[in-house]
């Protein structure tokens, strides 16, 4: 990817989303675009306009700790976003050496933990957001029209953004389909600043956006969220309709494997919907 460009975007989409009574500066009437001046954010960044108008048009890279807190200061960024920024500056990647990109697999002991989690739906992905993994419950929920083996094929491994996306069954699974792929397109960028040197990473997004407009759309307003839990509703082909909690494991290494989880209030409906995929023997009916 692109990380200077993908900086100066992410750069005016934030000015442009700032009115000055946003950062406490006074607005004298309309204004003949949206947003901020790229004076003001300089001025409240404590920088030239030459340097920044510089930054916001991808000729600088490698910029300072002290000039990503000032510009994270002068645009209101919320922490998420403030990382987002530093990881497309280039700051983490100064002395990194670059990396192949290759197929990834789960580790044998993040499969047997999400195999003995009988009652809760789990998925493992990577940071491509693809599956590498699942428990049986959790295959069921997400995906039962495919494989359970596929995630243990590179070349035929599922990947969430993808099937949210572009296959039909995944798009019927959820009634409110854009706050899911907002949502998901949100992570997704912060994955793409995160790990800027994968191919795959980049390839995913390119044929995305080739072949989903509406992708296309929602990946050009630069959406940054670390969306580490919350709730998701669905329409399960067989179970009906739930209304489910999740909560994202995240592996503390520098992998990005991350395990998704589903929960449901005890005693509910739903936690009766879900027990009832943990046996593969048992024949789903809503």
């Amino acid at each position: 990817m692109n990380q200077p460009a993908a900086m100066g975007e992410f750069l005016r989409k934030r000015r442009a989303s700032l009115s000055p009574g946003d950062v406490g500066l006074m607005d004298y009437g309309t204004r003949r675009v949206p947003g901020l001046r790229r004076e003001e954010v300089a001025m409240m960044a404590g920088m030239s306009v030459t340097y920044y108008a510089r930054l916001e048009q991808g000729q600088h890279l490698n910029a300072s700790d002290a000039v990503i807190n000032s510009l994270s200061r002068a645009l209101a960024l919320t922490d998420v976003e403030r990382k987002h920024l530093a990881d497309l500056s280039g700051i983490r990647r100064r002395n990194a050496k670059p990396s192949r990109s290759r197929p990834d697999h789960v580790r044998p002991g993040t499969k047997r933990l999400i195999e003995n989690m009988h009652t809760v739906p789990a998925v493992v992905l990577g940071k491509r957001t693809e599956v590498l993994g699942w428990n049986v419950a959790g295959h069921r929920l997400v995906a039962p029209h495919l494989d359970f083996d596929s995630p243990e094929t590179p070349s035929q491994r599922p990947n969430m953004t993808r099937m949210l996306f572009l296959d039909d069954a995944t798009r019927d699974l959820y009634p409110h389909w854009r706050t899911e792929a907002g949502r998901a397109v949100a992570s997704l960028r912060l994955l793409s600043g995160r790990f800027a040197d994968d191919a795959d990473l980049a390839a995913l997004v390119g044929e995305l956006t080739l072949k989903s407009p509406e992708f296309g759309v929602m990946w050009a307003e630069h959406p940054v969220e670390n969306c580490m839990s919350g709730n998701k509703t669905m329409n399960h082909p067989e179970l009906g309709p739930l209304d489910l909690g999740f909560e994202v494991l995240t592996m503390p290494d520098d992998s990005g494997h991350r395990i998704l989880t589903y929960t449901a209030e005890p005693g509910s409906a739903e936690a009766r919907a879900l027990a009832r995929l943990t046996d593969e023997r048992t024949v789903l009916t809503p």
